[in-house]
């Protein structure tokens, strides 16, 4: 294992300039691993699969043996050196086009785009394409590269005779005048097809969603009657009956949301992801997760597998709204009969995509009570956000101990010392605080409000903001103060929350204080478009027990 690393890194040529000073076209790394190729089969018999877990948003380019550029058609599973192939769902661009956004997917189980994620793409002057890859959040990615069909005659410049360089259907003359690429019919008009299509080399073909197949036209599609027509689209058993027919699972697996797929039961926390799989599926093999350390343990009728944000090979993305952590379960068989009695195998590999997917915007809330006889104020209670952040109030300007089991006393003018802390602890994230603002009640959307920060911005001079080691983490400081009015004994802080990747230079979270440009309005109307932003901004509701 550590030659084959070694000879990875030995086939990549990095080219040492600053992506973010010069042009793409002209500051890549190159990928010239000839196992990227679609030509190259996976066989697990002699090799692992591999993974594209090293790669972090660079901008790349497919030379030598790993092809001319990625296929823009569905590559099957078990190719390009690992089980789930990664390929580029669209055409490509022209140089006028500039940088452009396009799908990749990774086809598994025969699904041309089980997963998919977003790349951009540029077309350079020399007739090639650079793309900006980001790390798959699943293993066992590849990016794929593409050997495309070169023209017998090269018609870029004066060329009489254009018939010489055509290229054959399917396919377009690429912008070097010689390279034949594979056209995408789904962009035209879907390909014709009613739901889903799915480009494929030189072609296409028209797919139906779960519960419905082609007609006889091979391009629209129709409901499932019933068992007798592809099993009703269940994965493992289906069930007639007067009504219809509905999926079942075998004992130890439940149905998905979309009632027709079977899967394994995953217990998504802040503190742990929770995997168990039936031992009947399990067989004579031996668990695993991308750390090979990380092994399961049988407790007689499942194996069961129990893992952190931070262990067992676990990558954590962040992927439109929602934090994404994944990982994948994998099955050898044992080298020897375990206790558990298992003596034979009834398949020789079995894999398990584990995906938990946690929202990316949170609202949290803590407040304190005002003693009117000597004017102190006290921190009343603490509330939690699911995951993964909690607001803290501190005991000093270390923000190392919060106030736990007894309340504090504090008078008007101390400080209070609050911050946004995360329940787990990641690498690869930072968060934003776009807003905290208080309210004399446990309402968010409370008409009287006091904005201490707001657009990411610091709103309230008094406000200090404190530098803190874990990108997560915020703290601030501020004078303790109450709402006038004698029936305002309660004061509550809420925050709003924005998690992004710490290497993505475009996210909200980089930008940092951005005010917005608001129009003169009245304050009702100010108000209600405060309560918009919280109610579809917070995913957790926050409660308070008076």
């Amino acid at each position: 294992m550590p030659l084959f690393l070694l000879l990875t890194c030995l086939s990549t040529t990095v080219t040492l300039v600053s992506p973010a000073v010069l042009d793409p076209c002209s500051a890549y790394i190159s990928l010239n691993e000839p196992w990227r190729n679609t030509d190259h089969q996976f066989d697990e018999s002699q090799n692992q699969p591999l993974c594209d877990n090293h790669m972090n948003g660079e901008w790349y380019r497919f030379t030598g043996m790993a092809g001319d550029a990625m296929p823009t058609f569905c590559i099957p599973e078990n190719h390009c050196g690992t089980h789930a192939p990664v390929w580029l769902n669209g055409s490509h661009p022209l140089e006028e086009d500039g940088i452009v956004q396009r799908q990749a997917c990774a086809s598994f189980k025969g699904n041309c785009c089980l997963w998919n994620a977003t790349v951009e793409v540029k077309a350079c002057p020399r007739g090639y394409y650079v793309y900006r890859l980001a790390r798959p959040s699943v293993c066992f990615h590849v990016y794929c590269g593409h050997f495309y069909d070169i023209c017998d005659e090269d018609c870029h410049g004066n060329c009489l005779d254009t018939t010489e360089c055509a290229c054959s259907p399917g396919t377009s003359l690429g912008p070097d005048g010689q390279t034949c690429f594979d056209e995408n019919e789904c962009e035209h008009n879907n390909g014709g097809c009613s739901e889903i299509c799915v480009n494929l080399k030189n072609s296409h073909r028209c797919a139906c969603g779960l519960g419905r197949v082609l007609r006889s036209d091979g391009k629209t599609c129709e409901d499932i009657e019933g068992c007798h027509n592809n099993n009703g689209g269940c994965s493992h058993s289906c069930l007639g009956s007067e009504k219809g027919y509905q999926c079942e699972c075998p004992r130890g697996l439940v149905l998905s949301e979309d009632n027709h797929t079977c899967q394994v039961p995953v217990l998504c926390k802040s503190s742990a992801i929770e995997v168990s799989v039936p031992r009947e599926l399990v067989g004579g093999l031996e668990l695993f997760l991308t750390n090979t350390s990380c092994r399961g343990v049988s407790n007689g009728t499942h194996v069961n597998i129990v893992f952190s944000l931070k262990t067992c090979g676990t990558v954590v993305d962040v992927v439109n709204d929602k934090i994404v952590a994944s990982n994948i379960v994998t099955g050898l068989p044992k080298q020897t009969p375990g206790s558990s009695g298992d003596i034979i195998i009834r398949t020789s590999k079995l894999l398990i995509p584990v995906t938990c997917k946690f929202p990316r915007l949170y609202t949290i809330s803590e407040g304190y009570v005002p003693n009117l006889r000597n004017a102190p104020l006290e921190i009343r209670s603490r509330n939690h956000g699911i995951f993964p952040f909690t607001l803290e109030i501190f005991k000093d300007h270390e923000f190392e101990e919060p106030y736990r089991e007894t309340l504090p006393t504090l008078k008007l003018r101390d400080s209070l010392y609050f911050g946004i802390e995360p329940l787990v602890h990641v690498s690869g994230l930072e968060s934003l605080v776009e807003s905290c603002f208080a309210t004399p009640t446990a309402k968010m959307d409370e008409i009287l409000k006091y904005y201490l920060i707001q657009d990411g911005c610091v709103s309230d001079d008094s406000v200090k903001q404190y530098s803190s080691r874990d990108h997560l983490a915020k703290h601030f400081q501020a004078p303790v103060f109450k709402f006038v009015g004698k029936d305002h004994k309660e004061v509550f802080l809420h925050c709003r929350v924005l998690v992004c990747g710490v290497l993505d230079e475009r996210s909200r979270c980089a930008q940092g204080c951005h005010r917005r440009v608001r129009r003169e309005v009245g304050e009702d109307e100010d108000s209600a478009e405060l309560q918009s932003q919280t109610l579809t901004g917070g995913p957790i509701a926050i409660d308070w027990e008076d």
